[in-house]
């Protein structure tokens, strides 16, 4: 079970008191909140159980995600790090002109777009096929996006799948030691707008496997769940107060490499950002 899971579900189980109150008072309500507090526990005793028995599955099959033939033959042919990582550089960038998204793996296979946790989601599943757990780290940003990035391990030493549209926060080759050395490889090019290097924290490595494949991979509609839950996760600190000053901002040549995309950004959304940045002067 992933760092912070087991404390969560223990501190939403129902306590002995709201039992013990049920059988004194014995009225409605003390048998109403004695039921909905049994069905709590039943729930999240089923989530611990799910959790226990999808963990034990090494490799996922084409049944326990849900996809279909020719779907579970996509991913299953990614079966090493460089070609998951490039397919993920070859899916278009999803740019959400119709509002925020957080496509589960079908989706993506379906209109080959992502952004980066659809892509760290996509890389995941293609991990866990192959045998290997499906990780994801999030790290977070000061007046920037987040960015999710999925993990994965070579004799020991860890490495990242990354979906993104700049040049700065791409995939990361298996030589580092720890998450923390991996997620300061992202710190330099982690800048937010005001050229200010904005990498702030970084998560515990989350397992999927806590969730329903139905949720994440073969689920038809936004997979809100798995981002509160990454955002939930234990974060730790890679820049405190005296490093964060003595952080150099950008210089006009790094300003410009930063600017490189791979994809052009669509004229609907250069529309959007206009408009936007209209109503913020006025």
């Amino acid at each position: 079970m992933p760092c912070g899971a087991a404390s969560s579900l223990t501190a939403t189980l129902p306590s002995a008191s709201v039992f013990r109150t049920a059988r004194r008072v014995g009225s409605a309500n003390a048998a109403n909140t004695l039921s909905s507090s049994s069905s709590e526990y039943l729930t999240i005793r089923f989530s611990i159980l799910y959790f226990w028995r999808m963990t034990r599955k090494r490799f996922a099959r084409r049944e326990d995600l849900g996809l279909t033939p020719a779907e579970f033959a996509v991913l299953r042919r990614l079966d090493n790090p460089r070609k998951i990582q490039t397919f993920l550089y070859g899916l278009g960038q999803n740019f959400e002109l119709k509002g925020d998204t957080c496509r589960p793996v079908r989706m993506v296979l379906r209109t080959r777009t992502a952004h980066c946790i659809e892509g760290a989601m996509l890389a995941a599943a293609a991990l866990w096929i192959q045998g290997e757990p499906p990780l994801v780290m999030d790290m977070r940003a000061y007046r920037d996006y987040d960015h999710v990035i999925a993990l994965f391990r070579r004799n020991g030493l860890w490495g990242a799948f990354s979906k993104t549209n700049g040049i700065g926060l791409r995939c990361r080759d298996p030589m580092f030691r720890t998450l923390r050395e991996l997620a300061l490889s992202y710190l330099h090019e982690y800048s937010n707008k005001a050229e200010i290097k904005s990498l702030r924290e970084f998560s515990v490595a989350g397992d999927l496997r806590r969730f329903d494949p139905k949720v994440w991979v073969s689920g038809e509609k936004n997979c809100w769940d798995v981002p509160e839950w990454l955002d939930d996760l234990p974060h730790y600190t890679l820049v405190n107060g005296r490093t964060r000053k003595a952080l150099l901002p950008r210089d006009p040549f790094e300003k410009r490499v930063g600017a490189m995309l791979q994809y052009r950004r669509p004229r609907a959304l250069m529309r959007k950002l206009e408009k936007r940045k209209k109503r913020r002067k006025k």
